[in-house]
C-alpha cells in the first residue's frame, strides 16, 4: 500500500483502520479478544500502518486492545487517540481543560503500552474550554515527548482556523463519504490553506456502502444504527437507489461497492486518509485494496454529484449528536 502524508509531515498508509466498532456501537463482538487482536494485526499484514482509538470507546478497553495488539510493531505503525470527554462509567459531557487533558495523555500512554501518542485529537469541541488553550496544551505535551501531532474532530471553520493559529494541526476527523459530504466546501478549503490533512471516519456510511444493509437489515441490541435517523427502515428503503448506483459501477469495474466509496474518497484530495473499522479480516483485506481500483474522470464526476442527485435521506447523527458537530 502507497503511504500519504497528513499534516506537519506525517506520513501514514492511504488507509487506516478505525478500532471503535471492536469494543462499542455495533453490538456484541462476534469474536473473542484474541480474534480482534488478529484482526488489527492482520491489517499491518495488509499495509496498514495508520490506527486509530480513544479513551471513550469502551469507554478505555479500546484503546487497551489496540495497545496489546500492536504493542510487538510499535515502532512500524502510527497510533492516533483522543480526548474531549468527561468519562463516568460513560461519556458524560465534554471536558477539554488543560488537567483533563494532560490527565488522559499519561492514562492512554498506559493503556496504548507506548511512550507517545503520535496524533491527539481533542475529540469533539467543547465551548467552555478556549480552543487556543486546548491548542496550547497539547503544544506542551508534543514538547514533552509524550504527543507528536495534534488533530481536531468534527470542528467548524473558525475553530480550525483559531486552532491553527496557536499550533499546527496536523489532522482533521470527520465523516466523509459519498452519503455524508458535510466537509466539503468551506471545511476543504481551509484544510488546502493551511495544509492540514483530513481523516474521514465511516467513509463506508456504517456500513451501508458495502451494499450489505438493507431496509430488511435487523440491528442487534447495542448497534448505534437504531438511534441515527438515516437509518430508521423508511430512509433505508429510500436510500437503496444510492447504494444501487453504487453497486453497478463495482460489478463494472471489477470492485466490490466498499472499494468504490473509498477510492472515491482516496480521489478527492492526495491529503485524505480513510479510516474504515471492521472486525473480520476478510473486509481488512477488501478495504487495503480499494487502493488499487480505478476510477476515470467519468466516474468521479458521476460519483461526485450522487447524493445531490440521487439525495440522502435522514440526519447522520441524532439531534443530540448533531449539536456537538461543526463547532
Amino acid at each position: 500500500m502507497h503511504t500519504r502524508t497528513l499534516g506537519q509531515g506525517l506520513e501514514v498508509s492511504a488507509i487506516g483502520f478505525g478500532a471503535m466498532g471492536m469494543s462499542q456501537s455495533y453490538g456484541p463482538n462476534p469474536g473473542t479478544r484474541d480474534d480482534m487482536i488478529a484482526v488489527l494485526r492482520s491489517a499491518l499484514d495488509a499495509g496498514v500502518t495508520f490506527f486509530d482509538t480513544a479513551e471513550v470507546y469502551g469507554p478505555y478497553v479500546n484503546e487497551e486492545l489496540v495497545g496489546e495488539a500492536l504493542e510487538p510493531v510499535r515502532d512500524q505503525v502510527v497510533i492516533a487517540t483522543k480526548f474531549g470527554f468527561r468519562i463516568e462509567g460513560g461519556a458524560t459531557g465534554l471536558d477539554s481543560r488543560p488537567e483533563h487533558i494532560r490527565a488522559v495523555a499519561d492514562a492512554s500512554l498506559k493503556r496504548l503500552r507506548t511512550d507517545r501518542i503520535d496524533l491527539f485529537y481533542q475529540h469533539r469541541v467543547d465551548p467552555d474550554v478556549p480552543i487556543e488553550d486546548v491548542a496550547g496544551t497539547v503544544g506542551e505535551l508534543v514538547e514533552a515527548g509524550k504527543v507528536r501531532h495534534f488533530g481536531l474532530s468534527e470542528a467548524g471553520v473558525d475553530t480550525i482556523f483559531r486552532a491553527h493559529a496557536t499550533y499546527p494541526v496536523t489532522a482533521l476527523q470527520s465523516e466523509y463519504s459519498l452519503w455524508t459530504r458535510d466537509p466539503e466546501g468551506r471545511i476543504l478549503a481551509i484544510l488546502s490553506q493551511f495544509g492540514i490533512g483530513l481523516v474521514p471516519f465511516s467513509p463506508l456510511g456504517k456500513g451501508f456502502l458495502t451494499g450489505t444493509v438493507s431496509a430488511e437489515t435487523s440491528f442487534t441490541d447495542g448497534d448505534v444504527r437504531t438511534t441515527i435517523p438515516r437509518f430508521d427502515a423508511a430512509n433505508r428503503a429510500a436510500n437503496e437507489i444510492l447504494i444501487a448506483h453504487v453497486r453497478q459501477l463495482a460489478e463494472q469495474r471489477g470492485a466490490t461497492p466498499g472499494q468504490i466509496a473509498l477510492a472515491w474518497l482516496l480521489a478527492q484530495q492526495p491529503w485524505i486518509v480513510p479510516i474504515p473499522g471492521t472486525r473480520r479480516t476478510s473486509r481488512v483485506v477488501e478495504n487495503a485494496a480499494s487502493t488499487a481500483v480505478a476510477l476515470s474522470a467519468d466516474d468521479l464526476a458521476d460519483l461526485d454529484t450522487l447524493a445531490a442527485r440521487l439525495g440522502v435521506h435522514g440526519d447522520r447523527y441524532n439531534e443530540f449528536h448533531m449539536r456537538l458537530v461543526g463547532r
